[in-house]
């Protein structure tokens, strides 16, 4: 009986042993391949876009342009940022970008201390490329790689000419800016004055407003009393121009001014349809999204490409009512 069993045993395992011969050579002399993505894993870089200005009109298309171009390039990219210009928000976004190790941060430029430590310091010890974008710092402060956007210098000098074309050679003209005076606000004040500085009958006043609603709405009811020859405003800062346009249309008709500003406020083409604004600077924020991704990109994948540290300049144009239907 023990013997009967024995041989029982052995006649299992020799048949087990058969079969799983069998299908081992079945195995090995098939054309079976290993997946093509578990032998050569894919390394995609991860791109970071912040702006202070997160769901306006132009910083969507920003958005838009940057997504667009890294879906077509193969690789991630966030939108990250804070709503209604909190800068602290903004700033600790970027901190978390560089402390997540991501590969990339394309950013909205900010000209301060806080900014400049992040992208000087924090981004180069950890070896994270930075790309400004719509607005500009000095690469001296930042060590950011390059820019894409507006020439705001240019833009300035085109609003002084429509503001001529307009209104003429003689006039009061109040310009409303940053009292903390951004970076790229400089440039497009610069612009304006430079391109007003021929005419000595044009009266040009900058008033330096801190970006809280109540303080653009007391600064504009002072000017409102205090200079009341003014003929014309230009909202250097674009989030100021809806403020402004309320606070005149309070006490006269908005139209005998000349109000000019810049398509990155988030109500300023809504105006200029409605007829309350003279001129916008149309800028092009999808071209600065789509080329700002695909040269970060260019720029991780060690492409040999002439890098422009002083910038990449896209189209800007003066747009009037008519036009912005």
């Amino acid at each position: 009986m023990r013997k009967t069993g024995i041989v029982l045993l052995c006649f299992l395992g020799l048949v087990l042993f058969y079969f799983t011969f069998q299908s081992a050579g079945k195995v090995f002399r098939s054309n079976w391949e290993m997946p093509e993505h578990a032998i050569e894993p894919v390394n995609q870089h991860r791109l970071i876009l912040i702006t202070k200005n997160l769901d306006t009109p132009f910083w969507d298309q920003v958005a838009q342009g940057a997504r667009e171009q890294a879906q077509k390039e193969g690789v991630s990219l966030e939108v990250w940022g804070s709503y209604g210009n909190n800068q602290d928000e903004f700033l600790k976004k970027i901190e978390v970008a560089i402390y997540s190790k991501v590969d990339g941060i394309i950013v909205q430029g900010m000209d301060s201390e806080e900014f400049n430590e992040l992208t000087k310091i924090k981004a180069s010890f950890y070896n994270i490329p930075i790309i400004t974008v719509a607005n500009d710092v000095p690469i001296e402060k930042s060590l950011r790689r390059t820019y894409v956007g507006s020439d705001q210098y240019l833009a300035g000098q085109m609003i002084a000419k429509q503001l001529l074309a307009d209104m003429g050679p003689a006039g009061e003209v109040v310009l409303m800016s940053d009292s903390n005076q951004e970076y790229y606000q400089k440039q497009r004040l610069q612009g304006i004055q430079d391109g007003l500085k021929d005419y000595p009958d044009i009266h040009a006043v900058n008033v330096e407003i801190s970006d809280s609603r109540e303080q653009i709405i007391s600064a504009t009811q002072d000017v409102l009393n205090q200079k009341p020859d003014a003929e014309a405003f230009i909202a250097v800062n674009a989030d100021f121009t809806g403020v402004i346009v309320q606070e005149i249309s309070k006490r006269f008709q908005v139209e005998p001014y000349y109000i000019y500003s810049f398509d990155d406020g988030s109500d300023s083409l809504q105006l200029l349809e409605q007829g309350k604004l003279d001129g916008i600077i149309g800028q092009s924020p999808k071209t600065m999204g789509n080329v700002s991704a695909e040269l970060i990109i260019k720029l991780l994948r060690d492409e040999e490409v002439p890098f422009d540290k002083e910038g990449y300049l896209t189209d800007i144009r003066m747009l009037k009512e008519k036009e912005a239907r």
